[in-house]
C-alpha cells in the first residue's frame, strides 16, 4: 500500500515498512512475548494490504478560503505531532468509503444548513454495499436539515444519522446489513450504529473460521463472556448443544437478539449482565431478576469463549475459566493476554495460537489462544 500521508498521519505508525515487513515485525515480537508459554507454530491471519477498513471516523476541519472568502471543509486526522492534518483521501478504508468520502463532503459543503458546526463524520460499511453515515454536529438539528440530509441519502443510496447533544435523528435505519460466508455457510448480521463491530471484515471472517476450525463438535454447552452482537456466538452455536452468552451493553444485546432471528438460531440464550455478575449468579452468590427465566443448572458446559476488552480478564473471570475443559480466548491486547496466561497455563495448555492482523500498518495486532485442561 502507498499513501501520500505516510509519515504525516499518526494513524499508520509502521508506514516505513511494506505489508509483509510490518507483519513480520509484529509476528516476531509476539512470538518472543509468548515464548515462555509455548513454542508451537503460530497461525498468521493476514489482512489485505490496502482498503481493508469497513469502519472509519474522521474529524471535519474548517478553514477560510482567502480567494472567495468562504469556509472550506476537509477531513482531518491527527498528525505525528498531535496537530491537525487535513486529508482528502485515506488508503486503508474500503473502496466504498473511499469513493463516498469526497462526494459526500462536496454535498455537505454546498449548503450551510448541512455544513454549519459539523465536526465529525463516521462511516460504517459492509461487504453487501450497505452504508451508514453518522454526521456529528455542535448544533441542534432542525426539520430543514432532515429534508436536505434525506436528499443526500437518496442520491448516494446510503443511510444517514444526525447526532448532536441529546439528539439522534435516524432518517431511515440505524443499522446496516452484512452477510458473511464462513466455511461456505452464509450468516447474516445487522450492525448497529454506535455498537461494536470488527473494522476489518476480511480478517474478522478468518478469525471466526479459525475458531470454528479448531473447535470440535460437542454434545455439551458453550459459555461465552463479552459476546457483543454475536459475531462469534452465532457461528459457534452450530458446534454446541446450547449456548449461554453474556454482554453488558444494551445495544449489543439488541443486535445479538436480532442476529439470532436473522439466522433462525434457537439454541442461544443472551443475558445482559457483566462477566462478574454472571460469575456471582453461576456460583449462587447473588440472585438476579434478569435471570428469573434462565435455568443456569440446566447447562452442561465444557467450553468457555471469551473476547474481553483491552483490560483483559480479572481474578473472578480467570478463576471461572479454569473450571472448563476448553478455553477459547480472543484478545485485542497481547499484554493482558500474556498476563492472563500466566494463571491459565497453570491448569491448561495452549494447543493453538493465532495472530490476527486487524490493523495493518500499526503496532497493534490481535491474538487467539485455544487451551485444553492438562
Amino acid at each position: 500500500m502507498t499513501c501520500k500521508y505516510f509519515g504525516l498521519c499518526a494513524s499508520c505508525t509502521l508506514y516505513d515498512k511494506t505489508y509483509e515487513e510490518q507483519l513480520d515485525f509484529k509476528t516476531n515480537r509476539e512470538k518472543d512475548r509468548f515464548s515462555n508459554f509455548t513454542n508451537i507454530n503460530f497461525d498468521i491471519i493476514k489482512s489485505s494490504d490496502a482498503n481493508f477498513r469497513n469502519r472509519a471516523e474522521f474529524r471535519i476541519w474548517w478553514e477560510k478560503d482567502e480567494n472567495n472568502e468562504k469556509d472550506v471543509l476537509s477531513y482531518a486526522m491527527s498528525d505525528t505531532k498531535k496537530d491537525i492534518l487535513q486529508i482528502d483521501s485515506c488508503s486503508i478504508v474500503s473502496p466504498q468509503i473511499a469513493e463516498l468520502m469526497p462526494k459526500l463532503l462536496a454535498e455537505l459543503q454546498s449548503d450551510m444548513i448541512l455544513s454549519f458546526r459539523l465536526f465529525g463524520i463516521e462511516f460504517l460499511g459492509s461487504s453487501t454495499s450497505d452504508m451508514l453515515v453518522t454526521l456529528l454536529y455542535h448544533k441542534k438539528l432542525e426539520k430543514y436539515w432532515e429534508e436536505l440530509a434525506k436528499q443526500i441519502e437518496n442520491k448516494f443510496n446510503i443511510k444517514i444519522i444526525g447526532r448532536s447533544r441529546k439528539q439522534k435523528i435516524v432518517l431511515s435505519s440505524d443499522f446496516i446489513n452484512e452477510n458473511l460466508n464462513i466455511n461456505n455457510q452464509s450468516f447474516k448480521f445487522a450492525y448497529e450504529e454506535n455498537g461494536f463491530t470488527q473494522p476489518n471484515t476480511n480478517v474478522n471472517k478468518q478469525m471466526i473460521e479459525w475458531v470454528l476450525n479448531n473447535t470440535k463438535d460437542s454434545k455439551k454447552d458453550l459459555c461465552e463472556l463479552y459476546c457483543g452482537g454475536g459475531n462469534f456466538t452465532i457461528p459457534l452455536s452450530k458446534k454446541f448443544n446450547k449456548v449461554l452468552a453474556t454482554e453488558i451493553s444494551k445495544t449489543s444485546i439488541k443486535s445479538a437478539l436480532r442476529n439470532c432471528e436473522l439466522n433462525d438460531i434457537k439454541n442461544i440464550e443472551f443475558i445482559r449482565m457483566s462477566a462478574e455478575e454472571f460469575v456471582e449468579a453461576l456460583n449462587e452468590v447473588r440472585a438476579f431478576n434478569r435471570l428469573k427465566n434462565v435455568d443456569l443448572k440446566s447447562y452442561d458446559f465444557d467450553t468457555i469463549f471469551m473476547d474481553p476488552p483491552r483490560s483483559g480478564l480479572n481474578d473472578t473471570t480467570r478463576n471461572l475459566s479454569k473450571n472448563f475443559e476448553n478455553i477459547i480466548y480472543i484478545s485485542c491486547n497481547p499484554e493482558t493476554l500474556h498476563r492472563d496466561l500466566e494463571e491459565l497455563t497453570l491448569t491448561h495448555e495452549i494447543v493453538r495460537f493465532a495472530l490476527f492482523d486487524q490493523f495493518a500498518y500499526t503496532n497493534h495486532i490481535e491474538c487467539g489462544a485455544i487451551l485444553k485442561r492438562k
